[in-house]
């Protein structure tokens, strides 16, 4: 069982692991769903926590990139302050995976690992999508089995569950989660779980709460 946290700076990553995540996603401008951090929060965040650290690479809202030279040089400048894992994931204008423009960044990261976040929720065909990210060499998929959230996503959630073994990828269910939701997707074969809002009692533009995250390690691995 597994508990990654969002984090947008160092504060958060202390609390995060402070209340016993086991990993974060580093982000920046939740209100844009989360964009790459700048290469100085990432150094500080490094600094702050021995938790692994995935950095987000994502330059614009939606799930197109802005400038793939942009993205890729970011990947390098992260990489070289010490980032060894990552998040990524884009589409093309027709729904489907844009395994070009993924494949462009993810040979700047040089076999780290990575998570291809949401896009998938937002694709035309999760399943097919599934496949095509699989083929791209992600270890985790970020999935809420919907666009709208996890309330909406859970048949899907269910479908990508039962794929993960064989293909050798992790399903982790975020956006939108509850804590209500937890119980019956362990049950469903989902092992890894993705918070941001839900311990950050006052909203984003408050820290992480680490009696909040305490609660949820709980609820995830009790």
């Amino acid at each position: 069982m597994l508990l990654e946290v969002i984090a947008l700076d160092a504060r958060d990553a202390h609390a995060a692991q402070e209340g016993g995540a086991d990993r974060l996603e580093l982000v920046s401008d939740m209100a844009a769903d989360g964009l790459t951090p700048a290469v100085a929060t990432a150094r500080r965040v490094l600094a702050a926590t021995d938790l692994p650290v995935r950095a987000m690479l994502r330059d614009d809202a939606g799930f197109a990139p802005w400038s793939l030279a942009h993205l890729r040089a970011e990947a390098i400048a992260l990489r070289d302050v010490g980032v060894t894992e990552f998040v990524l994931g884009w589409l093309t204008d027709a729904g489907a995976i844009d395994v070009a423009a993924c494949q462009t960044v993810i040979d700047e990261l040089d076999g780290c690992k990575f998570t291809f976040h949401r896009a998938l929720d937002n694709s035309t065909d999760p399943i097919t999508a599934w496949k095509d990210v699989v083929a791209l060499g992600a270890d985790t998929v970020l999935a809420a089995g919907s666009g709208t959230g996890v309330a909406d996503g859970l048949p899907v959630l269910r479908k990508l569950a039962a794929l993960q073994e064989a293909d050798g990828v992790t399903v982790m269910a975020g956006g939108g989660l509850s804590a209500e939701q937890v119980p019956g997707l362990r049950a469903d074969g989902v092992h890894s779980f993705h918070v941001g809002s839900a311990v950050r009692p006052g909203g984003w533009n408050y820290p992480v709460d680490a009696a909040v995250v305490a609660q949820w390690v709980e609820l995830v691995k009790g």
